[in-house]
């Protein structure tokens, strides 16, 4: 191994910092978030228009900001590297998913989106098809994947605050995921929309900054030769991957984790297609595009989230490998010791590099990209309950901004304690794995309708619930049948077994089906839509005209 690990602090994995120093920086992490939540929204979300859109004041730049915070979430930075750390070649495929699947947004839902909507995806797709059925079936596929989103934030958050403390206890994380529950709840009650997009800007800064700091600082103790880099990690989990039957240079092949067997090769396709699909059907993403005032500005956004996260993500592959080579291989595993497990990769190589002071201050770091991302998810899923169900709905466009707005409040606050207990029950899960199932569930349930209800006019309304149902069963059904909830040593249900479908991603069963259901359910029955209505979607996706105008019917 190089002798410039030399350089390196010695630290127990275990316990890597000081908690006086760690939660000293946290708490002002908190205190100057929430000072800018309170100065970016506070007092200033009565209407719709500033707690759902911000005001739809935001530059292209600045919504790109916004997006890149919102998007490189706790599954980006500790998940992601915490799979680099454990499957290597494998755990990066992560990161280049992510990252293509940007290109797929551009292309096809950006701009078209912004033109046609006004709050939430069911907008888009109420404006040509019947309002009431649709808004109903487009609110629960967003809490769906909502829900699954918040899983990974908050388990990664209990992982995270759990290493700053050294905290071993299980009872303990799931303290630390329900004061993370409670502090997201605040964020999105004072800031709105506006407020958490500012926190999502400046926390974008900061991680991007201090990722590219951290491994600037790995590269040079490696010559700044990635080789030098990629030889040490052999050489530290050669013996660990031989005793696993493996190579000693496993960790640089693909098929680490992903070829071992028939299964693996084609849970690995269906992981490839949820991934790439998967972002343009995220409604906490597609609901950041109504944040700008034209489809130019949304177009730019795009273009800024995608250089911004790919420079990110070249970044995650020298964190990844760099704690494939600082540590020993099997502290990642269930029951080491190490809070947080995989997950806690990221965190330890800033200890390992600048001892307490550079792990409290990335993970405080970290931490305010989980609160951002779980704030962001929870105002999507508050808006799309009351500006769908409630206004669209039950109310039938007959009430006031301020009901409304009041109503999204209560349900930020259920969202969050559902949260809270689901991140429990997620908490020994990879956090990069758990998005990976919000990504499936989004591109089958809502790719396909968004997709044809911008493109295809002869698309329906029974082609839509068809499509939006069916994926959405589909996926949940073989996410309910997997080994991620139950017959696995990392299940959600310890102990249990009902695992009967080998998949650990639904996505090579449920998109295909999402797509081919809006198909059939298109042409089944009688075409009773409105012409009109989808000649005027054609004219205002393609030029912007009327894009303010409201679009419920």
């Amino acid at each position: 191994m190089s002798t410039s690990i030399l350089a390196l602090q010695d630290i127990d994995p275990t316990k890597p910092g000081n908690p006086v120093i760690n939660m000293s920086i946290f708490v002002a992490f908190v205190a100057v978030t929430l000072f800018i939540v309170i100065r970016g929204g506070g007092g200033k979300n009565k209407s719709g228009e500033e707690f759902f859109a911000g005001g739809r004041g935001f530059s292209g730049a600045q919504n790109g900001l916004a997006i890149s915070g919102d998007y490189l979430s706790a599954a980006s930075f500790l998940g992601i590297v915490g799979a680099i750390a454990t499957a290597g070649y494998d755990g990066f495929l992560y990161s280049i998913g992510f990252l293509v699947a940007w290109i797929v947004a551009l292309l096809l839902v950006a701009e078209l989106m912004r033109n046609t909507g006004k709050f939430t995806m069911a907008d888009v797709l109420a404006f040509r098809l019947k309002a009431r059925p649709i808004r109903v079936a487009a609110a629960i596929t967003t809490l769906a994947v909502t829900f699954f989103y918040l899983l990974a934030q908050m388990a990664g958050a209990g992982g995270l605050v759990s290493l700053l403390l050294g905290l071993k206890e299980e009872g303990m994380q799931s303290v630390v995921i329900a004061v993370v529950g409670v502090l997201m709840i605040i964020y999105v009650l004072i800031g709105g929309m506006k407020g958490t997009t500012w926190v999502q800007m400046i926390k974008a800064v900061l991680l991007i900054a201090g990722a590219a700091v951290t491994t600037v600082w790995v590269l040079a103790l490696n010559g700044f030769n990635l080789s030098e880099l990629l030889g040490n990690v052999v050489q530290n989990t050669g013996q660990f991957m031989q005793e696993g039957g493996h190579a000693a240079n496993a960790m640089l092949d693909p098929g680490l984790k992903y070829g071992g067997s028939n299964w693996s090769k084609v849970d690995f396709v269906s992981l490839g297609l949820a991934l790439v699909l998967g972002t343009a059907g995220l409604p906490h993403v597609l609901m950041r595009f109504y944040t700008v005032p034209t489809a130019k500005e949304a177009r730019k956004s795009v273009v800024w989230a995608i250089w911004l996260i790919g420079l990110f993500y070249v970044f995650t592959l020298v964190l990844g490998y760099a704690a494939a080579y600082m540590f020993d291989p099997h502290i990642w595993a269930k029951g080491s010791g190490v809070p947080g497990g995989s997950n806690a990769a990221a965190p330890l190589v800033a200890a390992m590099l600048g001892g307490p002071w550079m792990l409290g201050i990335m993970a405080a770091v970290a931490f305010a990209t989980i609160l951002a991302v779980v704030a962001g998810l929870a105002i999507t899923a508050a808006t799309s309950f009351s500006h769908d169900i409630y206004t669209n709905v039950l109310k039938k466009g007959q009430v006031n901004p301020g009901a409304e707005v009041r109503v999204a409040k209560i349900t930020v606050v259920v969202i969050g304690l559902i949260a809270i207990v689901g991140g429990i029950a997620a908490k020994d899960q990879n956090i990069a794995f758990l998005v990976s199932l919000a990504f499936a569930v989004a591109a089958s349930a809502n790719l396909p309708t968004i997709v044809y209800s911008l493109y295809w006019r002869r698309f329906t309304t029974r082609g839509a619930l068809w499509s939006m149902y069916g994926g959405l069963i589909s996926a949940l059904t073989i996410i309910v049948l997997s080994p991620v909830v139950s017959g696995s040593e990392t299940a959600m249900i310890p102990g249990a077994d009902f695992a009967v479908i080998p998949l650990s991603n639904p996505g090579i069963v449920s998109i295909p089906l999402g797509f081919l259901l809006g198909i059939v359910g298109t042409y089944v029955g009688k075409n009773d839509d409105d012409p009109a209505r989808e000649a005027e979607m054609d004219v205002r996706a393609l030029t912007g005209l009327g894009a303010e105008k409201a679009v419920a019917h």
